[in-house]
């Protein structure tokens, strides 16, 4: 490893002449170097060091590494407007790092959420000096993969990352009084106003805020058309480095890019997935840990991956399988040429019509075999809806024992036999349910756990759906998160089945109406029957691998 210079700080001007601030490492050493640029809006000084490791360590790895603070965050000027401007801003910065001096004009970029965002805006126009990027953790379609889920607003993970946007306007603009205001409401989520999501804190303190549009535009749109990058990459290749997390928000669009870069891209598109949540990237996730081999390896991953594309170095990541992904159970990493899509193996639901009142009622089978169609009724009263619990969508995320949220009245229970041998899965999942509801629109959120000999259940992997009257046709099917989990010999698989995922997303009023025109005192008690056996059984399709793939 070269040592490395102390922290230089520089400008540049984006073509309509606001100016830009970032701060500049670089290797104390001779020659010249390629570019790593990082562009955020949380202040340079982190540089998403919550992630990845501090930008001097790449530095001393041969690079001269740049963190901007884009326009209107940090010292940066301008007005902020969430990606409105990092198109333009993402080219002109890449053409800007790429003369910088002792640059090789080689400029590669890396950075999460926010940070993997503004790697594909300014991949966009496609600056001939950007040639390789990592993204990690982003939304390529903005509506699905990021803002909602199912149908349903993510209403948790958007609001509390609204306010903490807007507290940091306050900030900046040296707000004291609506600063304090927001930075409590973000330790404690304002959940119950006249209309829940509208968010009175953010319509009083941050009436700009993209929080109002979001929750605005319910359905896919023009709106959601010309602010996702999904919009802006169809002409657009590049080696790609997707990094994903099993309990991350994200994980959507990761692999969303990742198959649309795979399937046409004339370049390496590699992938790789640990049992994470948004942040940290550790072995301790949940209640849950995953052992040493979780620890992040990113770090050098990503600076082989500059090696081989800003050095032109053979690194023997070409010669490597395109995925690795992190077998939970097992705790080791496994690897893939492609996304793995073996043929899906239903479980079916059977139940006593009491999967509601004993986790001992529903079964689940993994051979069809006639059963008499039998319902199987929960009842979702808004006054105490069934609260959110790890998964990917609330906080805290990651795996929890749910055992004693399941034995709730208004959750629906389906439980295997234990395993007779190990179950490896990989791939996507999906829960397919016969089931209607005694009003116009209603939610249901599916989980998958591991339910161990102890009796404890950890969930590994669910997902969400927001039905309206035309949506609610049977069978109606829920996408859960992807995974890949080795299932021990001896464990059981459960699904959970609930009218509600709270806050995750909003409670549903059952009326039809968007969450921005549903009123507290709207809210009604639901009645949602699911219906097992019968020509139309309700069944889990599981992404069965064998242990050696």
């Amino acid at each position: 490893m070269l040592p490395v210079r102390p922290k230089e700080t520089a400008s540049m001007l984006t073509r309509d002449r606001v100016r830009l601030d970032a701060d500049i490492y670089r290797p104390d050493a001779e020659g010249s170097f390629p570019v790593l640029l990082m562009r955020q809006p949380y202040g340079r000084a982190i540089a998403s060091t919550v992630v990845y490791a501090h930008p001097s360590w790449y530095a001393a790895h041969g690079y001269i590494v740049v963190i901007q603070d884009v326009r209107g965050r940090g010292t940066s000027e301008g007005t902020f407007t969430l990606f409105a401007h990092e198109i333009d801003d993402g080219e002109d910065t890449v053409n800007w790092a790429a003369t910088l001096p002792g640059s090789t004009g080689q400029v590669g970029m890396y950075g999460f959420s926010y940070q993997g965002m503004t790697q594909l805006y300014a991949a966009a126009t496609k600056p001939p000096a950007l040639k390789a990027i990592c993204p990690a953790m982003i939304g390529y379609d903005l509506f699905t993969d990021w803002a909602y889920e199912g149908g349903a607003f993510c209403w948790q993970a958007n609001l509390g990352w609204a306010i903490q946007i807007a507290a940091e306007t306050a900030r900046l603009k040296g707000d004291v009084v609506a600063h304090q205001k927001l930075t409590a409401a973000a330790r404690n989520l304002p959940l119950y106003a006249s209309v829940p999501a509208r968010a009175e804190i953010l319509e009083t303190l941050d009436p700009s805020s993209f929080y109002h549009e979001w929750l605005h535009h319910s359905e896919p749109d023009e709106y959601w058309d010309n602010l996702s990058p999904k919009s802006y990459l169809h002409n657009v290749d590049l080696p790609m480095l997707h990094i994903g997390g099993w309990f991350d928000t994200f994980l959507r669009g990761t692999i969303h890019l990742y198959k649309d870069m795979a399937a046409r891209s004339a370049y390496r598109q590699q992938l790789i997935i640990g049992p994470w949540a948004h942040l940290p990237w550790g072995r301790n996730v949940g209640a849950i840990d995953f052992g040493p081999n979780a620890a992040s390896p990113c770090d050098r991953l990503q600076i082989r991956w500059f090696d081989q594309y800003l050095k032109g170095l053979d690194t023997g990541l070409l010669s490597e399988p395109a995925i690795a992904l992190f077998e939970m159970g097992r705790n080791q990493w496994r690897t893939f040429d492609q996304w793995p899509y073996p043929k899906p193996t239903a479980y079916y639901l059977a139940s006593t019509g009491l999967a509601s009142m004993s986790d001992q009622e529903g079964t689940l089978h993994s051979a069809s075999h006639p059963i008499p169609a039998t319902p199987d009724t929960l009842v979702h009263d808004p006054w105490r809806p069934v609260p959110a619990l790890g998964g990917h969508a609330s906080v805290p995320t990651g795996p929890y024992d749910r055992a004693s949220l399941d034995c709730r009245t208004d959750i629906l229970t389906y439980t295997s036999e234990p395993l007779t041998e190990d179950l490896h899965l990989a791939g996507d999942i999906f829960v397919l349910i016969n089931g209607a509801a005694d009003v116009p629109s209603f939610d249901l959120c599916a989980v998958l756990s591991v339910v161990d000999p102890d009796g404890h259940v950890y969930n590994f992997t669910q997902g969400y759906r927001r039905l309206d009257p035309e949506q609610a046709v049977p069978p109606i099917q829920v996408t859960l998160q992807p995974t890949c989990i080795r299932i021990a010999k001896g464990n059981a698989i459960r699904l959970s089945l609930s009218a509600a995922c709270f806050p995750a997303y909003p409670v549903n009023a059952g009326t039809g109406a968007p969450p921005s025109e549903t009123r507290l005192i709207d809210q009604q008690i639901v009645t949602v029957t699911v219906t097992v056996g019968g020509d139309r059984p309700s069944h889990v399709l599981l992404p069965i691998v064998t242990s050696r793939e």
